[in-house]
């Protein structure tokens, strides 16, 4: 199975905060996920935790290397830029990956978020999300319990299988 990519700056065990969540289910495959999680504006259609997606440069719906757009999850309006995107392809998995940005000051809080889907034998797809993130409100978030990181995520992926399962029905 692959790994997500680092830059050095935001290397897990390195930062404030790291969620890791994960799934394998089967009957899915790798492009049948892609659209759900790579046009943006999809996503509070299936994940009640995001929402206000506005793209910069006025296009979309789709991400792209180094696509500027902006949305608020987690209570926190987010400036972010794609700087991974990779689409699946026969043998090697889809990623996209964003720098993320919120606050000012003591309140800054400095994301690098990181998607991998890939399929596996036996009609299997596997997602993996990674967040790492610093700052001070970063700090806070770690030490929350439950923490909203990951249970936040983990209903990202069970929306997002959820969406494609739907959509494989229509």
């Amino acid at each position: 199975m692959h790994a997500i990519l680092w830059p050095d700056d935001y290397l897990p065990g390195t930062t404030e905060n790291f969620v890791s969540n994960e799934v394998i289910v089967d009957g899915l495959s790798a492009l049948e996920v892609w659209p759900w999680l790579s046009e943006a504006q999809r996503w509070p259609d299936y994940y009640e935790n995001s929402a206000d997606i506005v793209f910069h440069d006025g296009e979309g719906p789709a991400l792209f290397a180094g696509r500027r757009f902006a949305f608020s999850t987690f209570g926190f309006p987010v400036e972010a830029q794609v700087t991974e995107y990779v689409e699946p392809a026969l043998g090697m998995p889809g990623r996209v990956a964003w720098h993320g940005w919120a606050g000012d000051g003591e309140e800054h809080l400095d994301v690098h978020h990181a998607w991998l889907v890939e399929d596996l034998s036996g009609g299997r797809v596997r997602i993996l999300t990674q967040e790492v993130q610093k700052g001070k409100p970063a700090t806070v978030l770690a030490k929350t319990r439950p923490n909203p990181m990951l249970n936040g995520h983990q209903d990202w992926l069970d929306g997002l299988v959820g969406a494609a399962r739907r959509s494989r029905q229509v």
